[in-house]
């Protein structure tokens, strides 16, 4: 239950600290921290406006997409605290919750006959089909690592009481917060900010959504980093800790890791359409040196 205390409290400041590390970065004073929730409170406020192409599948689309986000939610511990729901193999039907959001979203796209959202849709199944190896052969060296199948035992079995573990969880988080970045469609593949049809792959997808669907769609987005921020944090944080000093140094690495987007939106540019597929693939290519390693730690080669 703890975890999911920390999740939502994580998705609530981590917008605001991306947007305020921007505005810093750029000698701006910039809006409070705040400011997105107050701008997606403004949504839910409001109706919805369906396009006469649209069908049903629209209409539910954002709510499928909450409801998936926040199911797999329930299946990430905190530390060698277990989830609300927890079984063995519970990480493939997590990965899937998070296809299943991405699906009805790319639905909802190609639903409103729209050629600009078919082109985002495109882009996003391509993302996911890359990202998705990685977050399969990291989670597999860590099980092979602990000897588990699960989120909470493989979190639960991660000891760092020798330096060859330490880089693996040092290595698992760093891969993790790159997973972060293409799940949650940041730079360098994607830009939250850009309003160039063309370039665009997340945002031109609900580019049809307004009011309430469109404040729905972005509480799923905000939660979806959180639930990664946590799964890296998990890597780092060692269990021998005291409990309050653990959750201290969970909500430091979040701050962190959302000052370092800010920093990443401040002064780089986005990748060319063209090398996004090479960048997301490296992201499984540094998965997969994790399980070389572990392979080597445990004497199997």
């Amino acid at each position: 239950m703890i975890s999911i205390v920390l999740m939502v409290i994580t998705a609530l400041f981590f917008p605001g600290v991306i947007v305020k590390s921007k505005a810093k970065f750029s000698g701006r004073k910039g809006p409070g921290i705040f400011q997105p929730w107050f701008d997606i409170a403004r949504l839910l406020r409001k109706g919805n406006v369906f396009s006469n192409a649209s069908s049903y599948v629209f209409q539910i689309s954002s709510s499928v997409y909450l409801a998936a986000v926040f199911t797999a939610l329930l299946f990430i511990p905190f530390e060698n605290l277990g989830p609300l729901i927890s079984f063995t193999g519970d990480f493939v039907l997590f990965a899937y919750l998070m296809a299943l959001g991405r699906f009805i979203i790319v639905a909802s796209a190609l639903d409103v006959s729209s050629g600009f959202e078919g082109m985002g849709a495109n882009r996003e199944v391509l993302y996911g089909l890359l990202v998705e190896p990685a977050f399969f052969i990291l989670i597999g060296s860590l099980a092979m690592f602990t000897g588990h199948a699960s989120f909470a035992s493989i979190f639960q079995g991660l000891h760092y009481t020798s330096y060859f573990s330490a880089v693996i969880g040092v290595l698992a988080a760093f891969t993790f917060s790159q997973i972060t970045l293409v799940e949650s469609s940041r730079l360098p593949v994607d830009d939250p900010l850009t309003h160039l049809e063309l370039t665009m792959v997340h945002e031109v997808m609900v580019l049809d959504h307004s009011g309430f669907d469109l404040g729905i769609i972005k509480v799923a987005n905000n939660l979806k980093f959180a639930i990664y921020g946590m799964l890296s944090a998990n890597c780092l944080i060692p269990h021998e800790l005291d409990f309050w000093v653990r959750i201290v140094i969970y909500f430091v690495l979040q701050v962190g890791l959302a000052v370092a987007i800010g920093f990443i939106e401040s002064f780089r540019a986005r990748n060319k359409m063209a090398m996004n597929p090479q960048y997301i693939l490296s992201i499984s290519a540094i998965a997969t040196i994790l399980i070389f390693v572990v392979i080597i730690i445990n004497n199997n080669l």
